[in-house]
């Protein structure tokens, strides 16, 4: 697989009911695969972490990137997300 073909989102925030199941949910609506997840809650506050598969994505990027970031405003987090070669470029140094 290329590199840039795949994602890695962040989400970072309370934790609550709903949050893994609201932003999976945007992901499978528009076609991303989830290769890899890490979550973890540090007394209250829930972080979580994927490498997503972009391929069958059927949304633009920066589409994609605005559904995220509104799915994670309603449920009170904050979720990024970054093409796997941006990435590893920015953290080359």
């Amino acid at each position: 697989m290329m590199s840039d073909e795949r994602a890695i989102i962040t989400v970072l925030g309370r934790d609550r009911v709903g949050i893994l199941a609201g932003i999976t949910g945007v992901l499978a609506e528009a076609g991303v695969n989830i290769l890899d997840i890490s979550q973890t809650i540090l007394q209250e506050f829930f972080t979580m972490i994927m490498i997503v598969d972009l391929r069958g994505n059927t949304l633009t990027f920066s589409t994609l990137q605005e559904q995220l970031r509104a799915r994670g405003e309603s449920l009170g987090v904050q979720v990024t997300i970054q093409r796997a070669d941006v990435f590893k470029f920015m953290h080359r140094i």
